[in-house]
């Protein structure tokens, strides 16, 4: 079992590349007025700290339904909502820039903590604010006039490209403003998504109750793609409240360019940095294609596929292979890639005399060998030795029999190799023999 200390490198050896992809990134981050309200953003910006640190350029984009909602019960006012838009009239109004007031300046106040005790002792953060959003009202919806309730007309870029370049963050209130001097309430949800797409965001990333995005058995989703979560949508009472509000402007800003939008637990304690620098995340992700694609190799993968195959190697699982005789035999290579990550890689010989191919360097990424990426290589590999038609696939293994048997391969001897293969075959190695028929091969 590994120590604590192992433990301590073996994260910040995976972390590393996050920290290197992220300098210089944008991320959009979102949170609903619960976050101020309940006392966790204190906490929260010990790791927003940390991300300033490292370079990234964030925009924070907080919400205040609550704190409107109980400025509202104080004054004896009821809330009114037309599909969960607020209906804000002028009363209304008055309480929305209260409630903005104050919670902007308690995120100022906690942003600008020593955090003494904490990680990040000793540093601050500059936080800007300023009139970012131009707004429109959003009219009548459903028969009813929102009036001061609007929605994003444009986001001032420019403005806030020059604050994270500063090397601020940024805060944005769900407020906009009209040419002619109106202020009207926004959504949190909607000026996110816009400030995303208006400044081509690497990420947005929206803190809600819950852990993420579930599927209809309650599993959830760690990875989904826009057509996925379109999909989703169609059943919406299936979805926790925050999902409804948040997926559909997130797959709009996605579709604008957005690369990834994220949805993390707000009540989860360093979720935040958990799923930025982890592999698997503890939210989900939303992208606009699948993340894991499957494609032959090329040059610049031989550094990915060495990785995955020099431990089997050590082990003595798979035959020894150099660099130079892996950069002259990729054009025989197979990878998986997952979010630009080398996690799974295969080969395939063919003997077209003997209608023939040799699978061989089957690797897979230790922690990704039970989430049948083995299966999903030996399938498409399997169906480019049909493409060129080749009827029978064989294998040779010292350590991995078993799981070619359990996948339709049967133990042969070495006579039935083809005899260009018989002569190279290694008798002090003593490689089981294992031959699989492709149907549909010719």
């Amino acid at each position: 079992m590994p120590s604590v200390a192992d433990s301590f490198v073996q994260w910040v050896r995976a972390a590393a590349p996050f920290v290197h992809a992220f300098r210089g990134r944008t991320f959009v981050i979102a949170f609903g007025g619960e976050v101020v309200a309940d006392g966790r953003f204190a906490e929260i910006v010990q790791d927003l700290n940390l991300l300033a640190s490292l370079g990234v350029g964030m925009v924070l984009v907080h919400g205040t339904r609550p704190q409107i909602d109980a400025l509202l019960e104080e004054r004896g006012l009821r809330p009114r909502y037309v599909r969960d838009i607020r209906v804000t009239d002028e009363a209304t109004l008055k309480c929305v820039k209260e409630a903005n007031g104050r919670v902007r300046l308690e995120i100022e106040a906690l942003l600008s903590m020593g955090l003494p005790n904490s990680p990040m002792a000793n540093s601050t953060i500059r936080v800007a604010s300023g009139n970012f959003v131009v707004a429109r009202p959003r009219g009548v919806l459903d028969g009813v006039d929102l009036q001061y309730s609007g929605e994003v007309r444009k986001v001032n870029a420019d403005m806030l490209q020059a604050r994270l370049m500063d090397g601020e963050i940024a805060l944005v209130s769900p407020l906009g403003y009209s040419p002619t001097g109106e202020i009207f309430n926004l959504t949190v949800e909607d000026v996110a998504a816009a400030v995303a797409r208006a400044l081509a965001a690497d990420k947005l990333i929206f803190l809600l109750e819950g852990p993420g995005i579930a599927n209809a058995k309650g599993q959830l989703l760690r990875e989904l793609t826009v057509s996925d979560a379109e999909k989703l949508l169609l059943r919406p009472t299936r979805l926790t409240t925050d999902v409804q509000l948040y997926l559909p402007p997130a797959i709009t800003a996605v579709k604008a360019g957005v690369r990834r939008a994220h949805f993390v637990d707000r009540d989860r304690e360093g979720a935040l940095l958990l799923e930025l620098f982890s592999r698997e995340g503890v939210g989900s992700m939303l992208t606009q294609d699948p993340l894991e694609t499957l494609r032959p190799a090329t040059i610049e993968d031989v550094g990915g596929i060495l990785r995955l195959i020099e431990p089997l190697e050590r082990e003595g699982v798979l035959v020894k292979r150099s660099r130079e005789l892996l950069e002259r035999e990729i054009g025989h290579f197979f990878v998986v890639e997952h979010d630009g990550i080398v996690i799974g890689c295969g080969a395939l010989y063919p003997f077209p005399e003997s209608k023939a191919a040799e699978l061989a360097c089957i690797a897979v990424q230790a922690d990704r060998r039970d989430g049948g990426v083995g299966e999903r290589l030996l399938e498409f590999i399997e169906d480019e030795a049909r493409r060129r038609r080749l009827n029978r696939l064989f294998a040779l293994t010292t350590r991995a029999t078993h799981w070619f048997i359990e996948r339709g391969f049967e133990e042969a001897g070495v006579d039935q190799l083809p005899a260009k293969k018989q002569a190279l075959y290694n008798l002090q190695r003593n490689s089981k023999v294992l031959i699989k028929p492709l149907k549909g091969g010719r």
